[in-house]
């Protein structure tokens, strides 16, 4: 009996010691050996970056970085680089254009190079993809448009397209035009006084998105607004935090904990919301509505088998839309007011041009596409403060790139901040507000390297919103140039943050009077 005992107890210790030998070499494999083999590949081509930390890679110096960045007072100078991504900016300088920087054991080859991020983003070898999304991200956007692949992406690609371009974009014009009424209802309150328009932008798009995508109105999604707004900060907070591979399997965080709460919440109120559709058609009505959330819910019913989408992919595109649809064009009209409040000869020459188009009636689709300097001057925000600051890309496969040989599953990472803010495509005045530069057309102030200027990406993956946003913001614009001058507040404080996207930290106060 002892024997066996014995026999049983030495077979378990041996299991256990195995299991454990075999867990190690596996993190050694992940952790030592990839980094090492993949830093000697890129090192004989001429790659070179800050070192490889274990387990952490860059990601304590990059963290490290940012909060210094973000402790020194900036003044109003443009020169954002440094402040929002002082890591490319300092290692961009040390090793050049093509470097390599790790995020833990993921080796990232950083590209500042126009011509071999169009080739990525363009992508006619099939061979980047969108990278994997951090376990907090993918609260947030899922595996919606942004980040889905293959037939998948193609499926949902198409739904959108139809649902964010020409007729139909047309017809959410009236629901824009009345969504900045109500904004500017707000704003009679605050005629000559200081009004931070920051948050009023915040309010204006998601009542936009609501209403044009969701068929409903701000106070409707507002708690799937506020669920995802904290997400995004929790996201934020943790983007540079690694822990040890496999300890959130165990030990969960209070963020981890709180992000699982709030993403099984937004997927049960956006469930609501598809029921509520579902039901209407069941009591008689024609369809499931012809907006955005409209057309998904019709393709999760639809009878062929094969142009069906799931629930959960009708959740995921919902909570990109409300994300990404909100998010981007509130950080544009932030930005465009802020610098139109500094250059006040460009605010007043925007104004000429709108009331030549419109005299005081609201923006109709003819003149909205005539405005010719409010599109300088939006261009010119993009390029300075772009919403989204970095597209990355994964390699699926060992490609060459330009005189590169790139192994698979390592990232590509595109800087669109640094792209923007790079004298050596823009000129000495980089850092100036200068819309002129967009006057005779993209293509021209870019020299002919489209790839230089991409507030919404490139190639077949760029933004489905860009039309949309555009026209939101021309029209927020128009209306608010038709009735009011502004000034930037003496209270105003410069510091961009990056929260997913490139926002005003402290928000944008201006002065506002009635025009």
């Amino acid at each position: 009996m002892m024997s066996w005992v014995r026999d049983l107890t030495i077979f378990v210790i041996s299991f256990v010691c195995l299991c454990l030998f075999l867990a190690l070499i596996k993190i050694l494999h992940k952790q030592w050996w990839v980094p090492t083999r993949v830093k000697y590949l890129m090192g004989l081509q001429g790659v070179k970056g800050p070192s490889y930390r274990f387990i952490h890679g860059n990601t304590k110096e990059i963290s490290a970085m940012l909060n210094e960045s973000r402790s020194r007072p900036m003044g109003l100078s443009h020169d954002v680089v440094p402040r929002l991504q002082p890591h490319i900016h300092c290692w961009s300088k040390l090793y050049g254009k093509i470097y390599l920087q790790w995020y833990g054991p993921r080796a990232d080859v950083v590209i500042l190079e126009p011509e071999f991020i169009k080739e990525v983003l363009n992508d006619r070898d099939r061979a980047y993809f969108k990278a994997d999304l951090d376990s907090y991200s993918k609260k947030i956007l899922g595996d919606g448009l942004v980040f889905s692949k293959g037939e998948k992406w193609v499926k949902m690609r198409k739904l959108a397209n139809f649902a964010f371009h020409g007729e139909s974009l047309k017809i959410m014009i009236p629901a824009m035009i009345a969504s900045v009424e109500k904004m500017l209802e707000r704003w009679t309150d605050h005629e000559g006084k200081e009004i931070e328009v920051y948050e009023e932008f915040r309010l204006l798009t998601a009542e936009v998105i609501s209403r044009t995508a969701f068929g409903s109105s701000y106070n409707e999604g507002k708690t799937i607004f506020e669920m995802l707004m904290k997400l995004s900060l929790l996201t934020s907070r943790n983007l540079f935090k690694l822990r040890f591979p496999g300890i959130s399997k165990i030990l969960r965080t209070g963020d981890e904990i709180e992000a699982e709460k709030l993403e099984k919440m937004i997927h049960q109120s956006i469930r609501d919301l598809i029921k509520k559709r579902e039901d209407n058609v069941m009591n008689g009505e024609v369809d499931y509505g012809s907006d955005f959330l409209g057309l998904l819910v019709k393709a999760h019913h639809d009878a062929n088998e094969k142009q069906r989408i799931s629930v959960d992919d009708v959740v995921d595109e919902c909570k990109t839309f409300y994300f990404a649809g909100q998010e981007t064009t509130n950080s544009l009209l932030a930005w465009t007011i802020f610098l139109l409040s500094i250059h006040t000869d460009w605010q007043e020459e925007a104004r000429k041009e709108v009331l030549n188009l419109f005299g005081n009636q609201n923006p109709n689709p003819d003149g909205i596409a005539k405005l010719k300097t409010l599109s300088q001057i939006i261009n010119e925000s993009l390029r300075l403060y772009p919403p989204i600051l970095s597209i990355i890309r994964k390699i699926g496969r060992e490609v060459r790139l330009g005189n590169l040989n790139l192994p698979a599953n390592i990232n590509l990472w595109a800087s669109i901040l640094a792209l923007h803010h790079d004298p050596e495509i823009w000129g000495e005045d980089v850092n100036l507000f200068k819309p002129e530069r967009f006057s005779e057309g993209v293509v021209k102030a870019t020299r002919d390297n489209s790839a230089a200027f991409m507030p919404f990406g490139a190639g077949p993956r760029n933004c489905v919103g860009f039309n949309f946003a555009i026209t939101e913001a021309k029209i927020a614009l128009s209306m608010i140039l038709q009735r009011y001058t502004f000034t930037l507040s003496p209270a105003y404080v410069h510091s961009p943050v990056q929260i997913l996207t490139n926002r005003p930290q402290h928000g944008v106060q201006v002065m506002l009077q009635p025009f």
